[in-house]
């Protein structure tokens, strides 16, 4: 069975969280500050991470990033108090690949948990490289490299990207990306999808407010434009 780092310094957040991954059947390792959490991360190599983003020492953000410098690619689920969109989005932009805002269903962090990784799981494809604009993605390795800077992909925004290029010109609802990728038994909702688009927009676009590639579709959802 897999093992799931969490990383929560609150006693009774991480708790429950312990009780109800072990109920599951899931092996449990634990920190509770961010430096604690990048050492057992990088040491004990969990298959997922459950990381709050207000953690002593070293916040989640500087967490995820130093685990995705050190070329560690498990699924990462933030946890966090704060619901403004740009906490959400910064996460997603340092390599993480999904998130719960407190208070959350366990039911549903449990299925985030199972979809993520199913997906991590995944055999990948052939080798798979896009050229959107000035930047180069590899799909198979979830990098983009932009310039002179690189960005880590989440496993949900590579999953994003699938769709909208083998879909290209064609707008995609957001109800089938939420299905295909998440699953409806996830409780994903219609901000789920577009905050991934969001970050995906910073990681691609050379300016992600005025997006050429991943486009809106009113009241449909995205589209990919080559």
């Amino acid at each position: 069975m897999a093992r799931i780092l969490i990383a929560e310094d609150e006693p009774d957040m991480a708790m429950g969280l312990r009780d109800n991954l072990q109920f599951e059947g899931f092996e449990v390792l634990e920190a509770t500050d961010g430096a604690q959490a990048i050492e057992v991360a990088k040491t004990q190599r969990p298959d997922l991470i459950l990381l709050d983003i207000m953690m002593p020492k070293v916040d989640g953000f500087e967490v995820c990033r130093q685990v995705r410098e050190a070329g560690f690619n498990v699924p990462i689920i933030m946890l966090t108090a704060r619901s403004q969109e740009v906490d959400i989005v910064r996460g997603l932009e340092m390599g993480a690949d999904d998130y719960m805002t407190k208070p959350f269903s366990v039911r549903e962090l449990l299925a985030r948990i199972k979809v993520a990784l199913r997906h991590a799981g995944a055999k990948p494809s052939a080798s798979r490289v896009l050229r959107v604009g000035d930047a180069e993605i590899d799909l198979i390795k979830g990098k983009v490299v932009r310039g002179d800077k690189t960005f880590n992909l989440g496993y949900f925004e590579v999953e994003l990207l699938k769709i909208l290029t083998d879909r290209a010109e064609e707008p995609v609802p957001r109800n089938d990306l939420l299905d295909k990728i998440w699953g409806l038994d996830a409780f994903p909702t219609n901000r789920t999808v577009d905050n991934h688009i969001v970050s995906l927009r910073r990681k691609i676009e050379p300016d992600p407010k005025n997006p050429q590639h991943i486009v809106t579709v009113h009241t449909i959802g995205y589209k990919f434009v080559p």
